[in-house]
């Protein structure tokens, strides 16, 4: 009789259960998320359900409006953004201090695979659009003193710093200007701090100068390939070789509209297009610069993948296709331990 396989944890490079529970009102949202909320992609309980292990924790801050005709987002007001990533922060904090050691904020890879050992979640403070940022940068090491260790100088919006991608099907990324001074600024400060620079939501100039700028590898936390699916958030095949040529990451997006080959909000989308784009991306990069990067809590997601529980069908599907448990491993956590461990130097 075959054993059976051996479940796989993931680390998961992406979710906004944050800005979702600061959304549904501040008042309890550490027990809703420590205790389960109906609804959600992702909480404690169902993550421990679905084999997930830890993740970067997203800090954003919507812009309260509707999208334009041509997908893009006004900017934010900076003082707005600061009390969001403020609040959203202190509830990261406040969550791991109501957790009785279930929840834990790392700030290493040696804490990551500590807490994962330890069966605590190991999360990552992650922000994603430094809206709350001014162009002298003083709140950057502050943020850093509280944790932060991952950092998206944009969402597809404009802000100080760069010009994020707006949401257009068909179209490739290479909408808007590039970095701006204090832009490149920011990305020399983050190599000084070690903070992870992410470029999911970035346009094609502005990947391309932190490309020229930045020492460390480069990454897209929750992004797809864009030949497969030609939207101008997806990674095109030259960004997809400057990662692997810097021993960077791309982690799968789960959005329905980031991964049908039309752009399709598809909610029975098949885990078949999920298992293509890793194929693709592992052809394009290699097996040890691909993971994943869900998303969970901001975008749809199919139906057969639903919320976090549904993660073990993703794996199994991917060991159908031919991913044997040292490839799965990798994929599901030890290529974002290692990226993380080689960008912060811990």
């Amino acid at each position: 009789m075959t054993e059976p396989e051996a479940p796989v944890p993931v680390f998961d490079g992406h979710n906004d259960i944050l800005s979702r529970l600061m959304r549904e009102g501040r008042e309890g949202a550490e027990a809703r998320f420590l205790n389960g909320q109906p609804g959600v992609h992702i909480d404690l309980p169902r993550a421990r359900s679905g084999g997930v292990a830890g993740g970067l924790c997203a800090v954003y801050v919507p812009s309260g409006r509707d999208l334009d005709a041509n997908g893009d987002l006004p900017r934010v007001d900076r003082q707005s953004a600061l009390d969001q990533t403020i609040a959203q922060a202190a509830l990261l904090r406040s969550i791991e201090a109501q957790s009785e050691g279930a929840f834990k904020v790392c700030v290493s890879a040696g804490e990551i695979r500590a807490a994962m050992a330890e069966d605590r979640f190991a999360a990552i403070f992650h922000i994603e659009g430094i809206e709350a940022a001014g162009a002298d940068l003083d709140l950057i090491p502050v943020l850093h003193a509280a944790g932060l260790r991952t950092l998206g100088p944009v969402w597809s919006r404009p802000n100080i710093f760069a010009h994020g991608v707006p949401f257009r099907f068909g179209h490739k990324p290479d909408i808007g200007p590039g970095l701006t001074e204090a832009g490149r600024d920011l990305i020399r400060l983050c190599n000084r701090l070690k903070i992870m620079v992410d470029l999911s939501h970035m346009n094609d100039a502005g990947f391309w100068d932190i490309a020229k700028i930045s020492d460390a590898p480069l990454v897209a936390s929750h992004s797809n390939a864009f030949a497969i699916c030609p939207h101008s958030r997806n990674a095109t095949d030259a960004q997809l070789d400057a990662i692997r040529d810097t021993g960077g990451l791309i982690g799968l997006n789960f959005g329905v509209k980031f991964l049908h080959p039309e752009g399709k909000a598809d909610i029975d989308l098949d885990l078949s297009v999920m298992v293509r784009h890793i194929d693709y991306l592992v052809e394009k990069v290699g097996i040890d610069h691909v993971a994943l990067g869900s998303d969970f809590d901001g975008t749809l997601i199919s139906r057969r993948i639903g919320d976090v529980t549904g993660l073990p069908r993703l794996m199994g599907a991917l060991r159908e296709a031919g991913y044997d448990h040292e490839a799965l491993a990798k994929i599901a956590h030890r290529n974002w331990i290692s990226v993380l461990e080689r960008t912060w130097g811990v």
